[in-house]
Order: C-alpha cells, then structure tokens, then sequence
C-alpha cells in the first residue's frame, strides 16, 4: 500500500517521547502495565528500559529511532490492519516499522496473551 510522502514524513518527524504516554495511557486503561509496554517495545527494538528513557529525554524522531534500533527478526510476522493501513502492503520501511510497533501496543491493549504480541508460538 502506498502511503503519501506527507504522511511518511509526518511519522519520521514525531518524536518517540510524545507518542509514548499514548501508548502507555491506552495500555493502561486496559489493564497492563509500563513493564508490559517496555517488554513489548524491548522486543520489537532492542531498546532496554533505560535507552527508552533516554531517547525520551533526547526526544528523537521516530526516524532516529527506528535507525538506532535493532528490529527483532520476527518482526515482519506482525500483520493486520493498523490505522486503516495493512502492514504487510505499507511499501515505506519507516511507517512499516512505526506501524509495528503501533500493532503491537494495540494488540497488548486488547488483552492478547504476551508470547502472543511477541510472536513466540
């Protein structure tokens, strides 16, 4: 799926620390923890609680991010629709990357049973 160059520029540009009290406020709300959201972001990046932390304080883009992390290679068995795109047909490796990681927060709020969200069965 294409997505339009504003939009894919629009996710480089946001800064992680913005789009982090979201997810945990959704996850949240549903009854999971900030441990829970970490394990999941930890899975997907590589990124420890601390190095989240610190790119917060640093408010990096998801661009810088995403560049700095080290995807799980399992990744790409995360599948679906998020934000009205299917992630397996979004063409921009960035806005694919950032839609993962938007599944993944998704599927944690909604309950799914953790080895599930980290695609370990």
């Amino acid at each position: 799926m294409n997505t339009t160059s504003t939009h894919n520029e629009r996710i480089a540009k946001m800064t992680f620390a913005s789009v982090y009290p979201m997810y945990l406020a959704k996850v949240e709300k549903k009854g999971r923890t900030k441990e829970e959201l970490d394990q999941v972001i930890t899975w997907l990046t590589g990124f420890n609680s601390q190095k989240l932390k610190e790119l917060m304080e640093k408010k990096v883009t998801f661009e810088a991010f995403f560049q700095m992390a080290t995807l799980n290679a399992n990744a790409h068995l995360i599948t679906g629709v998020i934000c009205g795109y299917r992630i397996e047909e979004i063409e921009n490796p960035l806005t694919k990357q950032a839609r993962y990681l938007d599944k993944l927060v998704d599927e944690l709020a909604k309950g799914r049973k953790m080895e599930k969200v980290l695609r370990s069965k």
